[in-house]
This record gives C-alpha cells, sequence and structure tokens, in this order.
C-alpha cells in the first residue's frame, strides 16, 4: 500500500498522546507512551516498514470519516456493494480516578451496520520507529508484542474475529452481518484485562469526557462565530488544542507528527512535537478567547519557569515536559512520507539564536496579566534581566522566526518582538511597586523604532521587508506590525505592505505564502496558513472588514470536516502539506474569528479586541 494524502487522517488521543486515523481504517502514526515518543506504528513515515494497525474491508469500498459530536472519537465509515461497517477509535479519558496506565491504551470497536461484508485486519506493530527487534506472539493474555529495550504491547479482542501471529504481525478475516463487532484493545506498557461490558463504559465514559468538556467552550465558540457559518470549526479547533495540550505541565504540542514535508523531495522536514516559545502569545490568546482560564494559567505557570532562567540560556523551543535537550537525529531507515527524506527526531532550533523569543515572553505575561495573573518579585527580577539583555542584543543578528540555518540576519520580526519586549516592559514597570529606572530601556526602545521605521521599509517593495539587508524579499511577518501595535493600521507604510502583501504573497485562492524573494529558500508549493490568519487580523484592524472576511472564507473553503488543519495548503490541489494537525494553524483560526466577530461593532466578549476608542489589536495597551 502507498501513502495517503495527509488531509485522509483524523486525530485521536488523550493527554499526551495521539494517534492518526486514515479515511481507509488504519492507524498510520501512534507514539507510546507520549506523543514525542518513538512511533509504534509509523506507516506515515514508511509505507512498507513503519507499522500500522489497519482494518477494513476486503471489497472495495467508500471510506468516510466523522467525530462523534464534540469529542475527539473518531467513527471511520465503510460501504461496499453488499454492506456498511463502521470503526470507532478512541483513546480513553474519564473524570474519575483509573487503574494505572488506563489512558495509554487504544480501543477500537468494529460493527457491522448492515448487509454483510468481509473484515481484514493487519496489525503490524514497529515499535522505536522501526528500528527495534520485535517479535509479536499469541499468548493466554491476548497478542503479545516484546520489542528491543523492554518495550510491549498487549492486544485483546472480543468478537467473532481474532487475529493471529504471522511473521512479524497478526492478521485475520471474517464475515461480517448486521449486528456483529467486535473489539481490539491496544495497552502499551502493562495489561490489564477488560471484557467487552467495561469496553463500552470506557467508551461512554471518553465521550461523557469530551462533551463534557466541550461544553465549556460551547457559548464562547457560539459568541464568536455569531450568525457567521464557522462555529464547528472553532469548536472543533478547540478540541485539536485540548488534545496538543500537556494537562501535566501546561505546555502545548506545536503538531502531532514529526518529519511530513513542507515540500515533495525537499529536506524542510522537522520534528514538530515540542513547545516553540514563539507560539505563546497566540496561544494565550486562543485559551482565554475560548474560555479555558485553568489551561492559560497552566500555560502561564510553565513560562514561569523559563522566565526566570539565565536570559542568555532561554531556548527558541522545549520538549513539553520541560526538555531541554532535543538532539536532532536523522532515522536513514525511514523512507521519509512520499519518499521525502531526511526524516528527524529532535530539533536543533533549540540551539539557535532567535531574538524574538523575549517579546514572546513578556507580551504573553503581559496578556495574562490582563486577566486575573500576577507577578511576584522574583517573576519581575526575572522580566528586568530579560528586558535589560535585550537592551544589550537587539541590534545583532539571529535565525528569525523561520528558523533559517544558513545566513544568520537582522530580521524585521524580531527586531519587532524586541520592541514589543521593551515597551511591554515599560508599561509593566509603570504598576510595579519599584522605583525602576526605565531609561535605558526608553533609549533602546526609540532606537529600535528608528532602526525597523528606517532600514525595515523598502520604498522600492511598497512594503516593510523581511530583513534589514534587503530592499525586496517580503515576508507576510509584517503583517504583524499593527497586530503588535508598532505603527496604527492607517499609517499609509502599513497599508501599503497590507496591499503589497495582498498583491505579491496572496494567491488567487486566497491563501498567503510565507515569504517571496531571492534571498529566500523555496517555499515549496503550499502556503503558510497562520500567514493567511494574520492577514485576516491586519485587514480588520485597517478596518478592511470585507476582504478580511473574503480571506478568512477562503482559507476555510479549502478543508472539509472534520476540520482539521496543516501546516500549508496547496492553493491550486487543495493537498496538505508539513505537520499535521497544527496547533499554529487552529489557533490563528480561533483568533481571527474574534477579530471578525468584533469587527461587526457589537460584541460582548470577555477578551475582545473591541476598546470604547473602537478597534484595536488583541495585544493591546
Amino acid at each position: 500500500m502507498g501513502y495517503r494524502q495527509i488531509s485522509d487522517y483524523s486525530i485521536i488521543g488523550n493527554d499526551d498522546r495521539c494517534a492518526l486515523v486514515g479515511t481507509n481504517g488504519s492507524i498510520d502514526w501512534c507514539c507510546f507512551p507520549t506523543l514525542a515518543s518513538s512511533s509504534v506504528f509509523g506507516r506515515l513515515l514508511d509505507a512498507e516498514d513503519g507499522g500500522h494497525f489497519s482494518i477494513h474491508p476486503t471489497d472495495s469500498y467508500d471510506g468516510e470519516q466523522r467525530y462523534y459530536e464534540r469529542t475527539n472519537v473518531l467513527e471511520t465509515s465503510f460501504e461496499t456493494s453488499s454492506g456498511r461497517a463502521t470503526v470507532t477509535d478512541f483513546m480513553p479519558v474519564s473524570e474519575r480516578d483509573r487503574r494505572d496506565g488506563f489512558q495509554h491504551s487504544l480501543y477500537r470497536h468494529l460493527r457491522c451496520e448492515g448487509g454483510q461484508l468481509t473484515i481484514e485486519v493487519d496489525f503490524k506493530p514497529r515499535p522505536d520507529y522501526a528500528r527495534a527487534d520485535t517479535t509479536v506472539e499469541n499468548r493466554q493474555k491476548g497478542i503479545v508484542v516484546n520489542a528491543d529495550g523492554g518495550e510491549q504491547l498487549h492486544l485483546q479482542q472480543f468478537g467473532p474475529l481474532s487475529v493471529e501471529p504471522l511473521e512479524g504481525r497478526a492478521v485475520g478475516t471474517a464475515l461480517f452481518e448486521a449486528g456483529d463487532d467486535v473489539w481490539f484493545v491496544l495497552q502499551h506498557g502493562h495489561h490489564h484485562p477488560v471484557s467487552p461490558s467495561e469496553c463500552r463504559q470506557d467508551e461512554k465514559e471518553t465521550i461523557a469526557y469530551w462533551r463534557r468538556w466541550a461544553a465549556d467552550i460551547e457559548d464562547r465558540a457560539a459568541d464568536i462565530a455569531d450568525s457567521e457559518p464557522w462555529y464547528e470549526e472553532i469548536v472543533r479547533s478547540g478540541l485539536v488544542l485540548k488534545l496538543l495540550i500537556n494537562e501535566g505541565t501546561g505546555a502545548i504540542y506545536a503538531a502531532a507528527t514529526t518529519s511530513l514535508p513542507e515540500e515533495y523531495g525537499g529536506r524542510s522536514n522537522w520534528d514538530y512535537r515540542y513547545n516553540w516559545i514563539r507560539d505563546a502569545k497566540f496561544n494565550v490568546q486562543a485559551l482565554y478567547n475560548l474560555g479555558q482560564e485553568n489551561a492559560a494559567h497552566q500555560y502561564f505557570e510553565w513560562f514561569r519557569d523559563i522566565l526566570r532562567t539565565d536570559p542568555a540560556e532561554i531556548q527558541p523551543v522545549y520538549g513539553v515536559h520541560g526538555e531541554e535537550e532535543l538532539t536532532e537525529r536523522q532515522l536513514d531507515e525511514l523512507d521519509g512520507h512520499r519518499f521525502s527524506t531526511p526524516v528527524r527526531i529532535g530539533n536543533a532550533a533549540a540551539d539557535q539564536r532567535q531574538l524574538d523569543i523575549y517579546g514572546a515572553i513578556v507580551q504573553a505575561v503581559y496578556e495574562t496579566l490582563r486577566h486575573d495573573e500576577h507577578l511576584d518579585n522574583e517573576d519581575w527580577k526575572a522580566i528586568r534581566r530579560i528586558i535589560d539583555y535585550v537592551c544589550d542584543v537587539w541590534d545583532e543578528k539571529g535565525c528569525g522566526i523561520w528558523e533559517y540555518r544558513d545566513e544568520a540576519r537582522h530580521y524585521v520580526h524580531s527586531k519587532l518582538l524586541c520592541w514589543v519586549a521593551l515597551t511591554r516592559g515599560i508599561e509593566l514597570a509603570e504598576y510595579s511597586q519599584d522605583d525602576v529606572d526605565t531609561e535605558r530601556w526608553e533609549t533602546e526602545r526609540d532606537a529600535l523604532r528608528k532602526a525597523i521605521e528606517e532600514r525595515g521599509y523598502s520604498e522600492a517593495a511598497g512594503s516593510f521587508v523581511q530583513h534589514f539587508e534587503t530592499d525586496e524579499t517580503l515576508d507576510a511577518t509584517c503583517l504583524l506590525l499593527p497586530i503588535y501595535e508598532f505603527l496604527p493600521a492607517e499609517d499609509e507604510r502599513i497599508q501599503a505592505t497590507i496591499d503589497t502583501v495582498m498583491d505579491e504573497l496572496l494567491t488567487d485562492e486566497g491563501l498567503v505564502h510565507r515569504s517571496r524573494g531571492p534571498d529566500t529558500r523555496s517555499e515549496g508549493p503550499g502556503a503558510f496558513l497562520f500567514c493567511s490568519f494574520w492577514l485576516v487580523d491586519a485587514l480588520v484592524l485597517a478596518d478592511r472588514v470585507e476582504e478580511a472576511r473574503d480571506v478568512f472564507t477562503n482559507v476555510l473553503d479549502h478543508i472539509d470536516s472534520p476540520y482539521l488543519l496543516s501546516e500549508r495548503i496547496d492553493p491550486r490541489t487543495g493537498e496538505f502539506y508539513g505537520n499535521f494537525p497544527q496547533a499554529f494553524s487552529h489557533i490563528g483560526l480561533v483568533n481571527s474569528a474574534i477579530y471578525l466577530r468584533c469587527a461587526s461593532g457589537d460584541a460582548s466578549l470577555e477578551h475582545d479586541p473591541l476598546t470604547e476608542d473602537g478597534l484595536q489589536p488583541i495585544f493591546r495597551t
């Protein structure tokens, strides 16, 4: 079997675990015991040897997917010429205390809904990214998988179809008639005997858990969507973000996968199973706007630990459990998705110098303090250290938000975020109990503004540009200038920048490319979804609301139910690229919906960007 399109997959999971299930009923990506662990099923990255767990009819069929309403419980339906069947997939979660290892499990329930059809099951685990020597045996407790290093899996099965070991996998086929059903329960690192009645109870509790959680965001999503037709997309975005949040630390995975290519045949295949500092400001904004104050508070606590680190030692990216060592390695044993190599685990961006991270941290703190958090003396000392450090280094070069690995440059976005750090620091000082001398901060802030305005804007391009060393390379990050209040949206240079982005980076299909110019690497065919949402926000601020709505609806036209977003979409073919599902894209969708809602002038959202003076950036003074 070959590779499927990324858009053919949907996600299931629970706290710190996820799996991708294709419309063909195959689990082609799943890592245990955490989302950032090595894969057990990895056909997404190697069609032959990566491993999978597939359930599907033997005859030709049509496959579709849907989530049980307001849950992350997935149903894949099959229809053949002779019958209909469904597979329900979920990772268990409950609000009551359960046994150790309860969540380290995956449940699959196959049932024949009508007629009759023959079903084939192929269970082919390949632990440790298919590198481990693995045995699959039938024992009294069910199918037992042992891999080098001690990793163990147990598969229990109940019903008229059983799988038997065959050359490193377990396979089985059976004829199903209406009403027949079978349960498969996969447990990692533990074995707890279950029964069909327990499986049904665990499914019931999992559905109830998700619906209780979704109830907390439904009213907010309805307020955000108002009369617009994107309520379901907002709710699904919230459910995806919930899957990507580690409940133990509050940190957020950027995506559930590694090495899904930005373009086929290129080398831009990265591991996104980490928490990026640059996402902080947008994460806080989205969580509050979805009414997830507890999640925002926990995320803030995660930042407190980083905040108190020596500024020179703060990394652009961390593991969600606080890991600092993210050594990047290539897995030459895997072919890569659609043969796009290398396959990477770890991320060398952790060792890069990205000056924008300081503004992201201070802005996230600033935004959180607008609600009901507070800074203690140690927090304030840490912020002051960061601001002093920014004064020392803002005029140096770095790798930038896009983490280019070649030449370091004076990226305009990095300078903007340094300006944000200084500006917010000065504002925070006004509310502190200390008598803080901000003279140097103000001096450096003014110097930064002058540098950005004089060296970051190109009359020839009619736009702010990507970095100080160019007059023509464009970058969608310049759309953030009015969002961060560096300049008002009505400023003629901002208006010109928006127009240039729409002329040069916006496709006919309404999607925005990340950058364009003679000194940028190939962006491939895909447009970067978060950049499209930045354009929506900038247009709303510029009082160009109908244009903003057009861009927003054009993005949504490229996704179908169940409304999962990748990093990029090819405007011509609609094909998804990059790691999936992408938190950054879902956060952008939620936040842009907020802007559009507030542009109506009658918004009553608690955390909206509407003030008495009119529409303002969400991150505002």
